[in-house]
């Protein structure tokens, strides 16, 4: 039996019962011919604060432009949006990983406030991409996610840059390589216009594993924010969300655990952010999926890295649109045998009839071939041992270092360990620890880019190992090893590291170990004591309660 195509807003608008609901639609432009139609929302996180999401009114009105073509009546909602790049190194960065959960449950609030038949989700920065596929997730409508673009890249001294090489620049004019004037010089260009960051680090990582999980049209993310042709991404989209809804099809039809399997394929494949576990695995949480931290070795060890994007490699997001975007890279990984080709979209066709369509621009060297990879296995990795025995993520593809050892140098928080930074105080050779920065004890796992990116600005990239149990932005690259597991706020080993304690990468054997007696270590947890909370109210204090362990994505109860 097909699906009504108002199985939820008949409740809602039918009848004369519910004539004061119809009543007051109309008072904001809504007539009772709209209301006869199905209610598809249209939801975004526009906010005037940052270049990210700027674009989604625009877009938006193209998507309800589209839903009004095909029969039906959009609804628009909007939801909240914390840039990481501003609050990056201060305490509202803990703000970040917490609206991934605000974020879903506003699109979840919305939609089951206002029985709404399908909806589609406009995302655009780093969060609010997972946390408006969970919400729609969580609704089970008809419905589909559309990614607002990335940013084009700024032009400085010929070349060009990214928000990255501003925060780089940060850690060169610390090490006296750059002068104040250069700086501002670089942060007046590094960000032209609307849109996403610029490579493939959180969101345009995310924006292609939507696409590779089917919930999201494949390619319709490629084109960046400022292209003409989002406008049409966003009309198609409207018109599609009307299709999908005819057909019945919701988000769990199509977010399989092969699908996610896709999706970490391609998050290996282009080198992208470590954040991709934590968000991945809350996704899968939200429609069933079984899977676990463990999968996304396995699957990057069989994928090869064949995406040269930054900050691993040389290029940035709108160039792999121009080279023939998300198409190729499925087509790419299909002719290697590594994706389930057969998976359903949200297009109604399966992702290997999607990329069949894909065209190759003629010598592009974006996307490589399989028989010649950057790496021939793909970027994340999953270290356990004795100071993650949940397990920790670390990127290395854009890096060759697999082994290191040195002494840690211990900071309880991330301001703390910048200042050592800024201030020249770590060595090469030393291993960074920046602790109590976990989903609980932070709360929400800061991203440590400020640090990470003064460390490479400074020249110690390369001779420096950091681990936290808070995260890294997906700008990050060098030996890095985040969302350490148990985090120090509920006594994970990471708690007991010393100042001067030996500490033991070993990538190729997955291993992540604080050289000290066994017995020692047990002595010195079982004489831990938790610190009190941060913060004792509010939404930090409720998010700290009610968090599980990065291992698990990080979500709330």
């Amino acid at each position: 039996m097909p699906l009504d195509p108002r199985h939820r807003s008949r409740t809602l608008l039918d009848g004369p019962d519910r004539a004061p609901a119809r009543a007051m639609l109309k008072a904001v432009g809504f007539d009772s011919e709209a209301l006869r139609k199905p209610l598809v929302m249209v939801a975004h996180s526009w906010i005037g604060t940052m270049p990210c999401n700027f674009n989604h009114r625009e877009l938006a009105a193209e998507v309800m432009r589209g839903v009004r073509e095909a029969g039906g009546t959009p609804v628009e909602v909007n939801t909240v949006a914390i840039s990481d790049g501003i609050a990056m190194g201060t305490e509202g960065m803990k703000a970040s990983l917490v609206s991934r959960e605000l974020v879903a449950d506003s699109i979840e609030l919305c939609g089951r406030g206002y029985l709404v038949d399908a909806a589609v989700v406009i995302a655009g920065c780093d969060k609010t991409i997972p946390g408006a596929v969970m919400g729609l997730s969580r609704l089970g409508v008809p419905g589909l996610a559309l990614y607002s673009g990335s940013i084009a890249p700024g032009r400085y001294e010929g070349r060009d840059v990214t928000i990255q090489d501003v925060f780089e620049g940060v850690g060169r004019h610390a090490a006296g390589g750059m002068t104040e004037a250069q700086l501002t010089a670089l942060e007046d260009v590094a960000c032209p216009g609307a849109g996403a960051c610029g490579a493939q680090y959180t969101a345009n990582t995310m924006a292609t594993a939507i696409e590779f999980l089917g919930i999201a049209p494949l390619g319709s993310g490629s084109a960046g924010a400022t292209d003409a042709r989002k406008a049409s991404a966003g009309h198609e989209a409207g018109r599609l969300v009307m299709d999908v809804l005819a057909r019945g099809q919701t988000p769990a039809d199509v977010l399989t655990r092969e699908a996610f399997e896709n999706a970490i394929a391609c998050v290996a494949a282009t080198g992208g952010s470590t954040n991709a576990v934590l968000h991945l695995l809350a996704m899968a949480r939200e429609v069933g999926a079984p899977l676990a931290i463990d999968d996304f070795d396995a699957i990057s060890e069989r994928t090869p890295i064949i995406g040269d994007l930054r900050p691993g490699g040389r290029y940035v997001a709108l160039d792999m649109d121009r080279a023939g975007g998300t198409p190729l890279l499925a087509q790419r990984l299909l002719a290697g045998g590594l994706l389930h080709g057969d998976r359903p979209t949200i297009t109604g066709r399966a992702i290997a009839e999607e990329a069949a369509d894909a065209r190759e621009t003629p010598g592009q060297d974006v996307i490589l071939p399989l028989d010649a990879p950057l790496k021939a296995t793909g970027g994340l990795v999953i270290l356990k041992g004795n100071l993650a025995p949940e397990g920790c993520v670390v990127k290395v593809a854009g890096h060759e270092i697999m082994k290191h050892r040195g002494p840690a140098r211990v900071f309880d928080c991330e301001e703390d360990a910048f200042a050592a930074v800024s201030e020249r105080r770590i060595a090469p050779g030393d291993v960074v620890v920046i602790r109590y920065e976990g989903p609980r004890g932070g709360p929400g796992m800061r991203e440590m880019l400020g640090v990470t990116a003064a460390l490479v600005g400074e020249g110690l990239g390369d001779s420096v190992a950091l681990l936290t149990d808070g995260r890294f932005s997906g700008a990050t690259h060098g030996l890095m090893a985040g969302h350490v597991a148990p985090e120090a706020a509920v006594g994970g080993p990471i708690a007991a590291i010393r100042e001067g304690d030996p500490v033991s990468f070993d990538i190729e054997a997955r291993r992540l170990d604080l050289e000290i007696d066994e017995a020692e270590l047990r002595r010195r947890l079982e004489a831990w004591r938790a610190p009190a909370p941060r913060y004792e109210r509010g939404v930090f204090a409720r998010y700290a309660n009610g968090v599980s362990s990065a291992s698990e994505g990080a979500v709330t109860s």
